[in-house]
């Protein structure tokens, strides 16, 4: 137990270390490496909430849809319909911005190496700049996550950069850190340190944590939950919310065999 816990430490402080100062893997900002497995779908009905001073933006819901294409490679899509409340102003509702994605393993867990894998991202704008519900011009990211398991703990994370064009914009780096531990088969309890520098010049870099849960219902059926706030920087609160529903190749060939019966 003094080793695990050791062990646990030392791959923290790597992690920590290596920040290059992220983004999202329910239900935290910090992605991980592992994509869905071969052949097997990910569906998520989501809302994730920011609070600013004075200001308020959310998505009310988004859709996440991720899928195994071939082993080690899943293919990603974020469709949201945003909200945003300005501190002055009018309120708007309407599409945000488009995610896709590729998630891509290159590196397997062993007993002494973790996980390791990239995860690039084009946001694409659909929602309108000036109502606040959109950048109004493409965003990349460009990160690369790592994932080590000990017994009931697991700890991941890593870091990346964001290209972020634009005029007054600045491209700009994140990183964060996930520690989680499995108390019961079915729930999981984790914590996240976030960090991301300016996007725009002038901007204020942003320091946050999360707490959060992943609780399975059934094999299929999960809640995931996560609440925090800035510890450096204007987010006030943060939280994320979904119901996520997993299935492979069976779900589609029982239903197939469902049908077909008179």
């Amino acid at each position: 137990m003094r080793y695990q816990r050791r062990t646990i430490l030392v791959w923290a402080a790597f992690f920590l270390a290596a920040l290059s100062s992220l983004r999202a893997g329910p239900p935290y900002l910090t992605d991980d490496p592992e994509p869905v497995e071969y052949q097997n779908w990910e569906f998520y009905v989501a809302s994730e909430d920011f609070h600013t001073t004075g200001d308020w933006t959310s998505t009310l819901p988004h859709l996440e849809l991720n899928y195994g294409v071939i082993s080690n490679v899943q293919l990603h899509v974020i469709a949201p319909l945003s909200f945003n409340a300005p501190a002055v102003g009018a309120a708007h509702y309407g599409p945000g911005t488009l995610e896709l994605g590729v998630k891509f393993r290159f590196i397997q867990e062993t007993n002494f190496l973790p996980q390791v894998g990239i995860f690039p991202l084009l946001e694409v704008p659909l929602g309108s700049e000036s109502d606040g519900l959109g950048t109004g011009h493409l965003q990349a990211l460009l990160p690369l996550w790592l994932q080590k398991s000990f017994g009931e703990w697991t700890i991941y994370g890593g870091g990346g950069y964001g290209i972020n064009g634009g005029a007054g914009n600045e491209d700009w780096g994140f990183g964060g850190v996930v520690l989680q531990r499995q108390v019961t088969k079915n729930v999981a309890i984790g914590g996240e340190i976030y960090h991301q520098t300016a996007m725009q010049s002038g901007g204020r870099f942003d320091t946050s944590f999360n707490l959060g849960t992943v609780i399975d219902f059934t094999e299929h059926q999960h809640l995931l939950f996560s609440a925090g706030r800035s510890i450096h920087g204007p987010t006030d609160f943060q939280c994320y919310l979904a119901w996520q529903f997993t299935f492979g190749p069976e779900f589609f060939h029982s239903f197939a065999g469902a049908s077909g019966q008179p």
